[in-house]
């Protein structure tokens, strides 16, 4: 494999130094880094004023393979992982066929590893067809190559509470976590957009924040009780925020994650009826997204998940009521974090890779992933020029699907390089194909 120095890096935002990549592993920092062995034959990148992170990992990503490949493929949404920055995504279950079987998980990670773009690390369904009835092969999967250690119905919430707390109980026993979708189904059905006074002029049925709240609510308790790990997934309203804040203050071993577009978008977006903003859960209040903000700022809310959820045109492109839930978000996820939380003042880079690399790799239980910048560890790295400025079109994104909801929309930062243990994914901002010298 071929060497690589990178000159003048900012580890973490931090003083500039180089940093030498050699035989998958970060083989040395600072003035050792140009007199080190592997450097004499090294491709050598100028990284002047570019901010170097830990490679970015996913804990919510949709890549529809197999059953719905007109949307996305484990070998498109991994490339767009890479142009995002990412190193690692976990794709969720909700596939056809689900990902409820050991076979069908070693399946999706294998094809993760013949594309080469990005570690994939199946989610596996908590039960069988997302159905909420009987209990999937939780530990056949934990056992698999795959090594699943992430379960979850993502799209359909374990809305029994005996089957969550059997499913809590069950994966103590490989140290998994269970990542619930929160929403009440008997308070949401019909529901197409948060209920609120937006909601009530427009006279669409409303998707109340207590749908997620309640679940939140319950969950935290029964973890509580069982003594097992939670992660709440995509958590969107003031109060669930509230009900983690005081589980964590309790003791309790939950984790959280937040969208982008629930760290800058609306419900006030709906007005227009544009498809490309439903999503689930919904847009909610401004209040909604202070509070998601500031939740994310004290570390009351752990990680950023991009939910990635591409769709093919035909079910975005139709009216409101028709249209698919969800948005894409792996290519535009680091953008949105710099220009929410960066930019602002909330963040430092350090606490960008806590929650988009380190801390979503610990829930994930990963090895190699999400580690420090330091000397003999993985090269799995991200370099990111922090000045740039780039319009959002989806038509030019390696994802296969186009619902973007920041479409024309301008954006901070972009990833200049992308390293999968010391070999380059991404290059000036464009894909090198596995297999070629990079």
């Amino acid at each position: 494999m071929t060497a690589t120095l990178l000159t003048g890096a900012r580890p973490l935002g931090g003083d500039p130094t180089d940093v030498l990549l050699a035989d998958g592993v970060v083989a040395a920092l600072g003035a050792d880094a140009r007199t080190h062995d592997a450097a004499r034959d090294a491709r050598v990148v100028d990284a002047d004023g570019l901010v170097l992170l830990p490679g970015l990992v996913d804990l919510h990503t949709h890549l529809r393979e197999p059953g719905r490949e007109d949307a996305e493929t484990v070998a498109s949404g991994t490339r767009a992982a890479a142009l995002g920055g990412f190193t690692a995504v976990h794709a969720m279950a909700n596939t056809t066929p689900t990902q409820d079987t050991a076979g069908v998980v070693e399946q999706v990670w294998r094809l993760g590893r013949d594309a080469g773009y990005a570690d994939v690390h199946p989610v596996g369904a908590v039960t069988v067809g997302l159905e909420g009835e009987r209990l999937a092969e939780l530990q056949a999967m934990a056992r698999s190559a795959a090594r699943v250690r992430v379960f979850s119905d993502d799209g359909k919430c374990v809305h029994d509470p005996v089957v969550m707390r059997r499913a809590l109980e069950y994966v103590k026993a490989f140290d998994g976590v269970v990542a619930q979708h929160a929403q009440e189904p008997r308070l949401t059905a019909g529901a197409q957009m948060h209920e609120g006074v937006v909601s009530a002029e427009l006279g669409l049925t409303g998707w109340p924040a207590v749908a997620e709240e309640a679940i939140v609510a319950r969950d935290v308790l029964l973890a509580e009780h069982v003594g097992s790990r939670l992660h709440v997934l995509h958590l969107s309203t003031a109060g669930s925020v509230e009900i983690v804040r005081w589980a964590k203050a309790r003791g309790i071993d939950v984790t959280a994650e937040v969208t982008p577009h629930h760290l800058v978008l609306t419900d006030e977006l709906v007005r227009g009826y544009d498809p490309r903003y439903k999503v689930n859960p919904p847009l909610r209040t401004a209040q909604d997204v202070e509070a998601v903000r500031a939740g994310l700022a004290d570390g009351t809310i752990d990680t950023v998940g991009t939910d990635h959820a591409p769709h093919a045109r035909e079910d975005k492109d139709c009216e409101w009521a028709a249209a698919a839930f969800g948005m894409t978000g792996l290519e535009t996820a680091l953008s949105v974090v710099q220009q929410v939380m960066v930019d602002s003042g909330r963040f430092t880079w350090a606490d960008v890779a806590r929650v988009m690399s380190a801390a979503p790799a610990r829930i994930g239980r990963l090895d190699g992933q999400g580690r420090p910048i330091a000397v003999g560890e993985p090269a799995n790295l991200t370099l990111v020029d922090p000045t740039a400025r780039r319009v959002v079109v989806p038509e030019q994104q390696a994802t296969a699907s186009v619902n973007s909801p920041f479409a024309g929309t301008e954006l901070p930062g972009r990833v200049v390089a992308t390293f999968l243990r010391g070999r380059a994914t991404v290059l000036d901002g464009a894909l090198v194909e596995p297999g070629v010298p990079a």
